[in-house]
């Protein structure tokens, strides 16, 4: 792996945004344009996991124009799972935001998921899908029950009450994400994240865990989208293991 951009010892931004990218030439320069747009002192950590349609080379000649941007590199492809344990490894922000990197999530909408945080009346936040969320293109049908099924079922092991485990729109504090030992690779990342954040004690408390409402705009397999059932089944299998076998 290489990093564009090697981190200093310098105090860092308010937020880390980290991009996990794998073949998004198609929206990458709207994304970070999009990102750069939100007005909070913040780097911008993009991990590309080895995509082999032109994405990795754009993102060099962008972190080479731009020092706002850094880039990480994986030399093979591991998985979004794998691409996030090395953009929150590098976070230097007080808080992190995940962002997807096909324009799914709206990065405007930053504001909603920091002010719990900043307020100080939560340690990570849900962008919830199903939460007075303002949908452009909702969900495809099967993915909206199997999300809403699967979340149920981390809930009864969490004692968590979600309405969207599975949304990738999530902020941390930086301290509790990077003190979290993660193993998942690929898209099991969500319900092992949620797993061990239901566990995790700060200062001897549970952390505080709150949702707010996002907007949506999905995209269809046509423009690329990667999670299929077969994820929807190891979500399951990991909700069972890092909830029941810790």
């Amino acid at each position: 792996m290489t990093d564009r951009h090697p981190t200093d010892s310098s105090d860092g931004p308010l937020l880390t945004v980290v991009i996990p990218t794998y073949n998004e030439l198609a929206t990458i320069d709207r994304l970070l344009a999009a990102v750069q747009s939100v007005d909070f002192d913040k780097e911008i950590v993009v991990v590309d996991d080895r995509s082999t349609d032109g994405t990795r080379a754009r993102l060099d000649a962008i972190a080479a124009a731009d020092s706002r941007v850094r880039v990480l590199c994986h030399d093979t492809n591991r998985g979004k799972g794998a691409a996030l344990r090395t953009g929150f490894a590098h976070a230097r922000g007080r808080f992190v935001i995940v962002q997807d990197a096909d324009l799914e999530y709206d990065p405007a909408e930053y504001p909603k998921l920091l002010a719990p945080l900043l307020a100080g009346e939560a340690d990570v936040v849900y962008g919830s899908r199903f939460v007075d969320g303002n949908d452009h293109r909702v969900p495809f049908r099967w993915h909206r029950l199997g999300n809403r099924w699967v979340t149920k079922f981390s809930n009864a092991l969490t004692k968590l009450q979600l309405t969207d485990m599975e949304t990738c729109f999530k902020a941390f504090r930086r301290d509790v994400i990077q003190d979290i030992s993660l193993a998942e690779d690929g898209f099991g990342f969500e319900p092992e994240v949620t797993a061990k954040l239901a566990a995790y004690r700060l200062e001897g408390r549970p952390l505080r865990i709150c949702e707010v409402g996002v907007s949506y705009d999905r995209r269809t397999y046509a423009e690329g989208k990667k999670i299929g059932w077969r994820d929807a089944l190891w979500a399951v299998w990991c909700i069972v293991r890092y909830n029941c076998f810790k």
